[in-house]
């Protein structure tokens, strides 16, 4: 059986392409599988795919009329034979020993995850990017890092529960993730840096607009989606918390990025109404009572000095 099965999506990513398959053809675990899927690319992306299935027989070409990053993604899943899934964006590169490392402790222990810590790659800097062990599920809610590129999943976990990535709307990582907690049980940190997160001037993590309102959509298919699976009531508090950590965290930092003033106050004044009307008591949530500096942060929000950090954050 293939041990992992490693999904790489492309749109226009020809620059930066051969770097990244260059690191996925030489990695040190040999039992795998690259699913390259041409989301409809426009450039000479499709030629250097081309270049490297005919040099590599461990890559699978894949090609499909443009759709984004989360259709890409879906898509390979129905040709996936790995025992284990890794995404791997397009512009960015791994460590050569990342998979072996990851899949190796991943088998040794039985688990459905396996972490690793990355490295963000500015054009002038990098830095390392540190999480920590889950100790238990209010810490996946607390301090789960989102991001699917620095981990592996089991499959049968994905398959199984039909998850997958939401089309069209950005925070694809964060609907992903928090569908599949539920139906994962054990996981793991590896705290060497193995994947490295290329920042581009024009990378959807850098232009923030109207486009960030897509959390609030995002949020909500959770909720729907434990609804459907009654489970909602089991972990009410974790989607409360989600709310609280997004919409007066992570989200609300980018929204004070805005730089269009209407669109900017809009969103900022729906993610402070949003929490407070789903979830009018939502200081007493239990996850809350665990110290850390973000829960120390979003206790003292209320409507006061919501509007003085609106204010402030936008200089940080």
């Amino acid at each position: 059986m293939t041990s992992v099965s490693i999904i790489v999506p492309v749109y226009n990513t020809e620059k930066y392409l051969r770097k990244c398959l260059d690191s996925l053809v030489n990695q040190t675990l040999y039992n795998i599988e690259i699913l390259v899927v041409n989301d409809g690319s426009t450039d000479n992306s499709q030629s250097i795919i081309d270049e490297y299935k005919a040099k590599y027989p461990i890559i699978k070409a894949l090609k499909k009329e443009n759709g984004g990053l989360s259709d890409a993604r879906n898509y390979a899943f129905s040709h996936v034979k790995g025992e284990y899934i890794g995404f791997v964006d397009s512009d960015d590169y791994v460590e050569n020993n990342m998979f072996e490392k990851m899949y190796n402790v991943a088998k040794q222990n039985n688990l459905d995850i396996v972490e690793c810590n990355f490295t963000w790659e500015y054009p002038k800097k990098s830095k390392v990017d540190y999480g920590q062990k889950y100790i238990n599920y209010d810490e996946f809610y607390l301090f789960g890092r989102v991001m699917a590129c620095n981990k592996i999943f089991r499959t049968s976990a994905i398959k199984e529960n039909k998850i997958t990535f939401p089309v069209g709307l950005r925070y694809e990582d964060i609907e992903f993730f928090y569908k599949l907690t539920p139906y994962v049980t054990n996981t793991t940190l590896v705290e060497d840096s193995l994947y490295h997160y290329v920042q581009r001037n024009n990378s959807i993590i850098n232009n923030q607009n109207a486009k960030t309102e897509d959390i609030f959509v995002i949020l909500d298919d959770l909720v729907s989606f434990y609804k459907e699976k009654n489970i909602y009531q089991k972990y009410i508090y974790n989607l409360e918390y989600l709310y609280i950590r997004f919409l007066m965290g992570s989200s609300f930092l980018r929204m004070v990025k805005i730089k269009d003033r209407k669109t900017r106050k809009k969103l900022l004044e729906k993610s402070f109404n949003e929490l407070n009307e789903k979830y009018p008591n939502w200081k007493e949530n239990k996850l809350l009572e665990i110290k850390s500096k973000k829960n120390f942060y979003y206790k003292t929000i209320n409507k006061f000095t919501f509007k003085i950090y609106s204010f402030i954050f936008r200089f940080i």
